[in-house]
C-alpha cells in the first residue's frame, strides 16, 4: 500500500490543523492506521493510532484532549485533527500502516518497527 501524508504548514501556537493521509494499492480495511511524528534531534514518536473500523483510537498523553485520529473508509484516509497546537508539536508527522497487528493496546501500535509501510511526511511548524 502507498501511503500519502498530507495537510501540514505554518500555523500560530493555539491554533488547528488536520493532516490526512491517503492509501492507494491495497485495502484499506486490513491496515492498523498510526500517526507518528518526528521533531528535530529527536526520535520519532507515536502519536495516535486507530482500528481498522476506527471504532478503537489510541492517543499518547502529551497530545490526548487536542488531536484526535480518524479514518474514513470509504475514502481509504485516515486523518489527524490537531487542536490547541503548541511550538512543542513542531515536527514532521508521518502516518504508518500495519496489516498484522491483533491484539490492539498502545503499546503494541507505538513500536516503530511493527509497521510495513509509511508516509513521505508532512511538516508542520507552530510558531510561539
Amino acid at each position: 500500500v502507498q501511503l500519502q501524508a498530507s495537510g501540514g504548514g505554518l500555523v500560530q501556537a493555539g491554533g488547528s490543523l488536520r493532516l490526512s493521509c491517503a492509501a492507494s494499492g491495497g485495502t484499506f480495511t486490513n491496515y492498523v492506521m498510526s500517526w507518528f511524528r518526528q521533531a528535530p534531534g529527536k526520535e520519532r514518536e507515536f502519536v495516535a493510532g486507530i482500528s481498522r473500523t476506527g471504532s478503537r483510537t489510541y492517543h499518547e498523553d502529551s497530545v490526548k484532549g487536542r488531536f484526535t485520529i480518524s479514518r474514513d473508509n470509504a475514502k481509504n484516509t485516515v486523518y489527524l485533527q490537531m487542536h490547541s497546537l503548541k511550538p512543542e508539536d513542531t515536527a514532521v508527522y508521518y502516518c504508518a500502516a500495519d496489516p498484522t497487528l491483533t491484539g490492539l493496546s498502545i503499546a503494541a501500535m507505538r513500536k516503530n518497527d511493527l509497521y510495513d509501510y509509511w508516509g513521505q511526511g508532512t511538516l508542520v511548524t507552530v510558531s510561539s
